[in-house]
């Protein structure tokens, strides 16, 4: 089950819950009781073990604005 964070409207505290996604969007209380919480958006990063070389090289040129077509 993914985990949500959520922002209270009436305390400013930030608090995650865990739930099914369908019902990522459903109303979430505070632990202080408010009821007007609002779900975050969440930035997920990872850091590991592959090297950068593993990494495919970025494309060069080509398309609009890497190739100068834009005017």
């Amino acid at each position: 089950m993914p985990l949500y964070e959520f922002r209270c409207r009436t305390c400013d505290s930030t608090f995650d819950e865990r739930r099914p996604m369908a019902e990522a969007n459903a109303p979430a209380t505070c632990p202080q009781g408010h009821d007007n919480a609002v779900r975050m958006l969440s930035v997920f990063a990872s850091v590991g073990g592959g090297s950068a070389q593993a990494m495919p090289a970025a494309p060069s040129g080509g398309g609009c604005c890497g190739g100068g077509c834009c005017s």
